[in-house]
C-alpha cells in the first residue's frame, strides 16, 4: 500500500472512529501507549517511562529507516497511541506523510527536532539537516528530555517520576560519553579516520575528533560510483588506514569494493568489524540497547585502528 493512500486511511479512520484509544483498552492496560520508530527512541522511552508506558517499537534490528515504508500492521499501531515518537530531520523518509498526519491528529513528536539547529549539520545549504544525531551523546540528551516533555504532558501525574528517571538515565548516557572518550584516545589521531558505508557518523566524528567518510551520502538511498570508490581508496592509501566498517542495516558490497581497490594500488585494508549505524541489535541482547549500541561501535572501531 502506498504512503499516501495509507495516509488517506489514517485520517478517515481518526474521523470515522477516533481510533485507538478507547475505552475497553485503557481499562485493560492503564499504562500510556508509545509507538517509536527506531528502536534507538523506543529504548530511550522504555527508560524514560518505565512502568507506567508500554513502549511498541516499528524498525527493528537491521532495519533501514531511510528506506522503510509503513504497513498496514504499522498503521494500526500508530493510530492505537497514546503518543507517537520519531526522529524527524528527514530519517523516517518514506514515512513522512504518514507521520505528519498522525501528528495532526494525535500527540506526536519528532523528537530530533528538539536539538537546536545551531548544534545540527548542515547536508546542504542549511535547508536540511543530518538525521543521525544519536551519535552525539551530548545532542541524544536533548532528544531524551523532548521524551519526558512528551511523556509528562500525556500524563502529568507522573511527571515527577518521568523527571527522575530521564535524570538517571542521563547521567548514564554522561558516564557512557566520558568512558568513550578514554576509550578512542587509545587510537592515535593519525589513524582516526571512520570509512563506512553510508555518512551516518559525521555527529560521531564531530563529537569525538574522527575523519568521517562513507561511500553512499546520508541516506542509503543513495547511490555511489566508480569515482565515489575511488576517492575513499585515495583516503586510504595516503593516510595508511588499515580499516574500514560494515553497517548491520546496509549491504557489505559498496565496502567490499572500497578493500578491493585499495589491495589493486597495494594497500592491504581489512573489514574492521560491523557498526550498528540506523538500527541497534537484537532485542534482549547488549546490543539491542543504545548503551550496549554505543559500547559495541566503540569498541569495535578502537580495537580495529589503534
Amino acid at each position: 500500500m502506498k504512503q499516501g493512500l495509507i495516509a488517506a486511511v489514517l485520517i478517515a479512520c481518526f474521523a470515522l472512529t477516533g481510533c485507538g484509544t478507547d475505552s475497553a483498552g485503557k481499562s485493560a492496560d492503564q499504562r500510556l501507549q508509545v509507538t517509536a520508530t527506531t528502536s534507538q527512541i523506543a529504548d530511550a522511552a522504555e527508560n524514560i517511562g518505565g512502568k507506567y508506558v508500554k513502549v511498541t517499537s516499528l524498525m527493528g534490528p537491521g532495519v533501514d529507516p531511510h528506506l522503510y515504508k509503513a504497513s498496514q500492521g504499522d498503521t494500526k499501531k500508530l493510530m492505537s497511541a497514546d503518543v507517537v515518537l520519531y526522529s524527524g530531520l528527514h530519517l523516517e523518509g518514506k514515512m513522512e506523510g504518514v507521520l505528519q498526519k498522525i501528528g495532526e491528529q494525535k500527540q506526536a513528536a519528532a523528537i530530533a527536532e528538539a536539538i537546536p539547529k545551531s548544534k545540527l549539520i548542515s547536508a546542504g545549504e542549511g535547508k536540511t539537516f543530518d538525521p543521525h544525531v544519536w551519535f552525539s551523546i551530548p545532542l541524544w540528551i536533548y532528544a531524551v528530555d523532548e521524551i519526558e516533555a512528551q511523556f509528562s504532558k500525556a500524563m502529568p501525574e507522573h511527571a515527577d517520576d518521568f523527571k527522575k528517571n530521564a535524570k538517571e538515565y542521563k547521567e548514564d548516557l554522561q558516564y557512557l560519553d566520558k568512558w568513550s572518550r578514554k576509550e578512542i584516545a587509545h587510537i592515535p589521531e593519525k589513524s582516526r579516520v571512520l570509512v563506512t558505508a553510508h555518512d551516518a557518523f559525521a555527529y560521531f566524528g564531530k563529537e569525538y575528533g574522527f575523519q568521517v567518510k562513507g561511500l553512499q551520502g546520508l541516506s542509503t538511498d543513495s547511490d555511489y560510483g566508480l569515482k565515489d570508490v575511488q576517492e575513499l581508496v585515495d583516503l586510504l592509501t595516503e593516510k595508511q588506514i588499515k580499516a574500514v566498517f560494515v553497517e548491520s542495516s546496509v549491504s557489505e558490497k559498496s565496502i567490499n569494493a572500497v578493500v578491493e581497490g585499495a589491495k589493486e594500488k597495494g594497500h592491504t585494508v581489512t573489514i574492521g568489524g560491523q557498526l550498528y549505524s540506523d538500527a541497534m541489535g537484537e532485542k534482549g541482547t547488549k546490543e539491542g540497547t543504545y548503551e550496549g549500541m554505543f559500547r559495541h561501535n566503540i569498541n569495535t572501531i578502537t580495537k580495529a585502528l589503534k
